[in-house]
């Protein structure tokens, strides 16, 4: 045998491991059976053990046996009966392989029982007696031993089929049933040339009948027409071409056995019905033809309507409306109502294939009139020309390909367009060619010129990969278009060279001894007044010359001698540039830190550094030998003027960070409320706020004072000095002092408007009361005591800068005293900062404020002058007036609860009243008009006390006497009432 690929060598030994199992299984099967019977032959209950001669010449024993072997005779026979009956289970060959070992099993039962020897005793008595009963037992006993054999010998024959039959039936794929059914027709052979029964065509016809029906199963489940357009179009186009060599396999295999049958002459000759074997197989190969031609028909049409053609005719939205069509081809094989591997439905599929043919000629048609109309208005002559060679190679439409191969003058016709159109954009852009990205001007021009030609070179030489195509009539015409277009550029491309050539040579001399630098500033001397920047006077037509030489040698083109040795020079440049740029940035970077003032004050070291960078202003240039000592030299006296820089910057860091302090100090401290939410009273506020603002002036000055410190220190790093008057320093000084200033005058205004927000605040600082000072309710302190305390304070935060003693002219030292009329001034910024109209404007915000909030408390307690009548009136008097009345109870009671109303209303009202920054305690005022209330109560309780006694003693009088003189008692009775 040929080596079979490691995959059927493994499908193999799962089938062959499938086999031995299911034999198992089948003999296990068959020993069950055998053992067990679905058949018993009943032994009769007379006893046998005399000898068979002797028991013939008992009538009761030969007639009990006679009955028995009827009833054996019966059971054997229906037996037999029942299995001649049974047919295969199932369509498979594998089912007739089950039918004969099922039968095989079901008679050796009997069988077996049969040769038992209590039946042998039975069978030799009735032999001995000469019964007729014996001749019928052996009879039918003989028609199974022969039923037995046959089914035995059959099951044993096709056992040596199932391992090819089970791979036929359950193998994994198309390859293994193909090397299968060769293996299977030998085997087929075999059992035709040995077997006694399938040696017959009303058995073999019948077995190959099932084999052709399981091969036609197993190809119609793989090609199922519902999901076969679905899938990718090469995996569908296999597995049709497999399942369609299967179905001719099975043919094949057959006429090749056959073939040698007969070339031997000693085999009986197969002479099957091949319309049974090989009818449906047939016609299932023929539609399986059909639907590879259906496959093959969409390819063909997807490789001629690919992306190359919509490129070439310009046409997309036509041709995928083509694919479209094309598309739909396959729509009716999606939606069949019908089997097609049916032979009934022959009419039906031939009726569904016209209609495909028909629609593909349809398509064909207008795909030529398409490509007619398109190759008249070609957009790319070189992708139909290439176009047209691919479709050579590729397999698509014949029809088609043949209108393509017609093109080729239409692609000639296309090209001169486009020689044309390289023509007119060469000559539009001669005077200003299109440059690719950091092409210079000459070479630039030159590489646009030779992009245009190969443009028309590179698809007239593809021209010449087709034979003849040049040297036709039409292709001459178009070979002396090119050249006559392609000489014009080959002048331009030569003119240009030569001006460029020309211009180098004049020019370059003169741009190398230009000077390294240039200044933005023409005049001289240079002096600090004026912002002076240095720059690398690299000439950008020096780079120009060295970016077209090289160009220039990459187009083949020789250059001037001068010019070589400049560009092979271009790093070296370059370095020169760089180390230039490098430096003069460090030098730019290092003056943008410098304030107005630094830069007077470093004048004369600025000019210093200016000296040295002169030598590369006037008298180096770029042919000088000593550009990197120069660079050097430049770094090192920048590094030099850094560092000087560099300690200036650290005490300029001291002096402000300094002056942020002094900047950030608060000086409205507030006092912190005490035992919870009690509030200090604005005495001991004001206090407080100022003993913390002496803390924090002593602070501040000490600050102060430590400024000419640093200033000496850059006195001593710039004028070698340290007096604190140095001339070199006065606008140096002159710049701090009005830092100080600025400083000094923020740090004010930003107090007081920090206090006026305080001011405005729902925020209570201190407290006051309120306090009933007859005939008037008043604040206590009173309010001009308040706006005069609130003054002071605004006053004594301006006065902060009296601390602050201005410097002599020219210097850092503080002025001394000045005596002027036997009185002693101070100069400090206290004059100045007070006069400044933002903190007089902010002062007088917080006064006109808090006079606001006065005004609201006034307001506040004109509320309790409902009450006045309680302390203005003389209690006296009107109380001697109210008893002059006689009053009866009820009005004093009247007037008692009056009072005690007053004093519960008094009692309910708030007895603190926080008002933006004040809190007003309204105590002392409750408590007086309580009091007064009280004084009231009191005072008409005891005038209600005397009236009441005096009424006591006329009653009492009047009860005496009545007593005495009865004689009257309803005198008395009435004087009572």
């Amino acid at each position: 045998k040929k080596e079979q690929p490691v995959e059927y060598c493994n499908t193999q030994m799962r089938s062959e491991l499938l086999t031995s199992t299911q034999e198992f299984s089948s003999v296990t099967q068959q020993m069950v059976q055998q053992i067990e019977g679905e058949i018993k032959l009943d032994m009769p209950t007379i006893n046998l053990n005399s000898d068979a001669s002797v028991l013939a010449t008992v009538p009761e024993v030969v007639e009990a046996l006679e009955s028995c072997a009827m009833t054996w005779q019966k059971l054997i026979s229906a037996a037999l009966e029942e299995q001649l009956k049974r047919v295969p289970q199932g369509n498979g060959p594998l089912a007739e392989i089950d039918f004969w070992r099922e039968r095989h099993a079901a008679l050796s039962g009997l069988t077996e029982q049969t040769k038992l020897p209590g039946v042998e005793k039975v069978l030799a008595i009735l032999q001995e007696a000469e019964s007729e009963r014996s001749k019928d037992l052996q009879a039918v006993l003989s028609d199974l031993r022969k039923h037995h054999v046959e089914a035995l010998d059959n099951a044993r024959f096709l056992s040596t089929l199932e391992r090819y039959l089970k791979n036929l039936t359950h193998g994994t794929g198309f390859d293994v049933v193909l090397d299968t059914i060769p293996l299977l027709m030998n085997a087929l052979r075999m059992v035709w040339v040995i077997s006694r029964h399938y040696n017959k065509d009303e058995r073999m016809v019948p077995l190959m009948e099932r084999i052709a029906w399981e091969i036609s199963t197993r190809v119609c489940k793989a090609v199922d027409l519902h999901t076969l357009f679905k899938e990718d179009r090469a995996a569908a186009k296999k597995k049709i071409a497999e399942g369609k060599s299967t179905l001719e396999q099975w043919k094949k295999s057959y006429l090749a056995v056959r073939a040698q049958i007969e070339a031997t002459g000693r085999e009986q000759h197969w002479e099957f019905d091949r319309k049974r074997l090989f009818g449906k197989t047939d016609y299932m190969a023929s539609i399986c033809q059909d639907l590879y031609d259906i496959l093959q028909v969409v390819e063909e049409f997807y490789n001629i309507f690919g992306s190359e053609l919509k490129a070439v005719t310009g046409d997309p939205k036509h041709i995928d409306d083509l694919l479209r069509r094309v598309d739909r081809l396959t729509s009716p094989m999606k939606e069949l109502t019908f089997d097609p591997f049916s032979i009934k439905s022959t009419h039906d599929w031939k009726l569904i294939m016209g209609e495909f043919r028909t629609e593909v000629s349809v398509i064909e048609e207008e795909a030529k009139n398409f490509i007619d109309e398109s190759f008249k208005t070609l957009r790319s002559a070189e992708a139909a020309f290439d176009m047209l060679l691919n479709f050579r190679n590729i397999r698509s439409r014949e029809t088609i390909n043949k209108q393509l191969m017609m093109k080729f003058n239409d692609v000639l016709d296309q090209y001169c367009k486009e020689v044309e159109n390289v023509k007119q954009i060469f000559v539009q852009n001669l005077k200003d060619p299109p440059l690719f990205k950091n092409h210079p001007p000459v070479a630039g021009a030159i590489y646009w010129s030779r992009s245009l030609f190969y443009r028309i070179k590179h698809t007239i030489i593809r021209f010449q990969e087709v034979e003849d195509l040049l040297t036709s009539e039409r292709g001459k015409e178009v070979k002396q278009m090119y050249l006559k277009v392609a000489k014009k550029m080959k002048e331009y491309e030569d003119q240009k060279y030569g001006q460029w050539t020309e211009g180098t040579e004049q020019m370059l001399p003169l741009l190398l001894r230009k000077p390294l630098l240039m200044t933005s500033v023409t005049e001289e001397p240079l002096t600090t007044e004026k912002i002076v920047q240095f720059m690398v006077n690299f000439p950008p037509r020096l780079q120009e010359i060295i970016t077209e030489t090289k160009y220039m040698e990459q187009l083949g083109f020789p250059v001037p001698e001068i010019a070589r040795n400049v560009a092979l020079q271009e790093d070296k440049y370059l370095g020169y540039t760089n180390g230039l740029k490098n430096m003069l940035d460090h030098y730019h970077n290092l003056m943008g830190t410098l304030s107005e003032a630094e830069t007077k004050l470093l004048d004369d070291h600025i000019k210093e550094l200016w000296r040295v960078f002169r030598l590369g202003h006037r008298r180096l240039n770029w042919n000088s030998l000593g550009i990197g000592d120069f660079t050097v030299q430049c770094t090192q006296a920048i590094r030099k003027f850094e560092s000087l820089v560099h300690q200036i910057h650290i005490n300029s860091g001291i002096i402000t960070d300094k002056l942020l302090l002094i900047e950030s100090t608060n000086l409205f401290k507030f006092p912190l409320p005490k035992n919870g939410d009690e509030l200090p009273n604005m005495k001991d506020f004001f206090v407080y706020v100022k003993g913390e603002r002496e803390k924090d002036i002593e602070l501040m000055v000490r600050n102060y004072t430590a400024i000419p410190k640093s200033l000496t220190k850059v006195e001593g790093r710039v004028a070698n000095s340290k007096s604190g008057k140095s001339p070199k320093l006065a606008s140096y000084y002159a710049y701090w002092e009005n830092r100080i200033y600025q400083v000094l005058t923020e740090l004010i205004l930003k107090n007081l408007q920090a206090f006026n927000e305080a001011v405005l605040a729902n925020v209570p600082l201190f407290q006051i009361e309120a306090v009933l000072s007859p005939p008037e309710i008043i604040l206590q302190p009173n309010a001009n005591k308040i706006d005069k305390m609130m003054a002071q304070c605004i006053q004594d935060c301006v006065e902060v800068t009296k601390h602050f003693v201005r410097w002599m002219h020219g210097t850092c030292i503080e002025c001394p005293p000045q005596h002027v009329e036997d009185e002693v001034i101070t100069l400090s910024f206290y004059s100045d900062i007070s006069q400044n109209p933002l903190i007089i404007e902010q002062a007088a915000l917080i006064t006109q404020n808090v006079h606001k909030l006065l005004a609201s408390l006034s307001k506040y307690l004109n509320q309790w002058k409902r009450y006045h009548l309680l302390w203005e009136l003389n209690k006296d008097i009107t109380v001697e007036k109210f008893a002059a009345k006689k009053p009866a109870c009820v009005t004093f009671d009247e007037k008692l609860q009056f009072y005690m109303k007053i004093t519960q209303e008094v009692t309910q009202q708030p007895l603190i009243k926080d008002e933006q920054f004040i809190r007003l305690h309204m105590g002392p005022l409750v408590y007086m008009v309580k009091e007064n209330a009280r004084d009231w109560m009191i005072s008409l309780g005891k005038l209600l006390n005397e009236s009441a006694r005096q009424e006591l003693f006329s009653l009492q009088e009047e009860i005496e006497v009545g007593v005495l003189s009865s004689s009257c008692p309803m005198q008395l009775v009435q004087s009572s009432r």
